[in-house]
């Protein structure tokens, strides 16, 4: 606990000067979640102002507020800001006596294999005795509790970031291996997380919407490396490492130039710093030899496709380089790893076929979810995705596309299309198929309610076929109009597979396209 001046004590923006020494007990940005004693930080949004719920915060207990307007004639102190978003995680992380200063902290970031990236360096540090934590946009690791981070997340919100942080250094944990996204850097929930080493899998077509250009989303994704820079000495050491993509065309050469700390690249070609070689595919995993001038071990992992050769090699560079972990041991974590929930995840029922659920939900990830998929089978591949409404719409376009090109059969689907028209999305991915030569009833098909568009799928596959559901993954929900509805396609698989081979099985999830008209959920009925 601590005075509401103590939490500005080091605080590096402008803020008010003499504050009054109330005791804080908790910091919220939802009114519904203050409690007594709680410091409540208003931010603006997109369709929301916390500035109008200020009052509301008082009533449930806040002793304190910090926002960015002018206000007046409020019964507790008001502290104001430039910008609270920017300020919440320094409030957050002096609020948690500075959790990350600790702990040796890991980042990861890239546009996809980030999650995987992020499990595979926590199992090298288990492997190695290290006691670590892990937040990913799935759930947060610390010791045996494991704890839900949310429905749709990126990462999670700073003062949450902070808090997990805190509970590892109570635990007794010395490391944590923190997966941050671009939105997390842009909005800055991770700016007083004092890394200690950066890593990044790679940087594709993605999430333009929020970030207006790919040199303003490359941007947001180089701040964890500048980050590195800033970094406080730490008792136990910092290495201020940065990890980076030899193989990605779009990120290298810019990374490679801007970053100012020490660096090591990894990638399939002689040119790495640690590359790979001897690379065997299988439906079962892959099994390559990582090597450079200083060592050569072979790798085995129970992920599947290309695409994890390289997040593999990522994870083992970063840990031998940057926590001096022998190269031994990181492939003893890489071989740890079952799996991850939601990435290409088996739903095996009995069927005759295969059946995958996987979070591909860009270009990039689709591309070569499909190429692992073709590793996997003799038979056909068929795919079934949408584009979520209000992001990027050049991606539906692109996502299309990429599916008429790999898969045999594609089928356009529900995904959160939010308050967009869900017709109108679908006409435009199914213009991306017919652009690379897809006929739409043989080749294609346009089904709106996810649920019967997996079992759909199903009736098309053949012994020996590929079945993938991309795009939700891991994700427990999907929006449509304003509302979360629970959703989960790997119940959603099961579900339908249990119908399909007439044995128990669970329930289809409920979605508002099974049973109204588009214009009825849309206006929120």
């Amino acid at each position: 606990m601590k005075t509401l001046q103590q939490l500005f004590a080091e605080f590096p923006f402008a803020h008010p000067a003499g504050l009054p020494a109330i005791k804080i007990t908790g910091i919220a940005i939802d009114s519904r979640a203050v409690k007594p004693g709680y410091l409540f930080v208003a931010m603006q949004g997109g369709t929301v102002d916390g500035h109008t719920y200020i009052q509301k915060a008082i009533d449930n207990g806040a002793v304190a507020i910090a926002g960015e307007k002018e206000m007046n004639g409020l019964s507790v102190p008001y502290v104001r800001l430039e910008n609270t978003r920017r300020s919440l995680t320094w409030m957050a992380g002096s609020f948690y006596d500075w959790p990350a200063r600790k702990l040796t902290v890991i980042g990861v970031t890239g546009t996809d294999g980030k999650t995987t990236t992020t499990n595979l360096l926590y199992k090298i540090l288990l492997a190695a005795n290290i006691k670590a934590g892990m937040i990913s946009t799935v759930n947060a690791v610390i010791g045996n509790e494991v704890l839900d981070t949310g429905f749709h997340v990126t990462t999670p919100d700073a003062h949450d970031v902070q808090r997990y942080l805190a509970m590892m250094a109570d635990a007794g944990l010395t490391h944590v291996v923190l997966e941050t996204t671009s939105h997390g850097w842009s909005q800055h929930r991770v700016d007083a997380c004092e890394f200690d080493i950066g890593v990044l899998t790679n940087i594709t077509h993605e999430h333009m919407n929020e970030h207006g250009s790919f040199e303003n989303y490359r941007a947001a994704k180089a701040r964890l490396f500048s980050s590195l820079e800033n970094t406080l000495p730490k008792p136990q050491g910092n290495p201020r490492l940065a990890v980076i993509n030899r193989d990605d065309p779009k990120s290298f050469d810019f990374l490679n130039d801007f970053i100012k700390v020490k660096k090591v690249n990894y990638g399939l070609g002689e040119d790495a710093n640690v590359r790979a070689t001897n690379i065997e595919y299988s439906p079962s995993g892959i099994h390559f030899t990582a090597e450079n001038k200083d060592f050569r071990v072979d790798i085995m992992s129970r992920l599947v496709g290309g695409y994890n050769v390289s997040n593999c090699l990522a994870a083992l560079t970063a840990a031998v380089y940057g926590l001096g972990i022998s190269p031994e041991i990181a492939a003893q974590g890489i071989a740890a790893l079952e799996g991850i929930p939601g990435r290409m995840e088996r739903i095996d029922m009995g069927q005759n076929f295969t059946a995958i659920v996987d979070f591909a939900h860009t270009p990039n990830a689709l591309k070569v979810t499909l190429e692992a998929a073709r590793t996997m089978t003799k038979g056909r591949v068929i795919s079934i995705f949408g584009s979520a409404g209000l992001r990027d719409k050049e991606k539906r376009r692109m996502m299309a596309e990429t599916s008429a090109d790999l898969a045999d059969l594609t089928i356009l689907t529900a995904e959160d299309p939010r308050t967009e028209s869900l017709e109108g999305i679908l006409d435009e991915m199914a213009a991306g198929a017919r652009s690379r030569g897809g006929i739409e009833g043989k080749t294609f098909w346009r089904v709106a309610d996810r649920g019967e568009a997996i079992r759909f799928a199903l009736k098309l596959a053949r012994p020996g076929d590929i079945v993938l559901s991309c795009g939700k993954g891991h994700e427990q929900s999907m929006c449509f109009g304003v509302t979360e509805y629970l959703w989960d396609d790997r119940t959603a698989m099961r579900a339908a597979l249990a119908e399909y081979l007439g044995i128990e099985g669970p329930k289809m999830p409920y979605l508002p396209s099974q049973d109204k008209s588009e214009s009825a959920w849309l206006i929120g009925e």
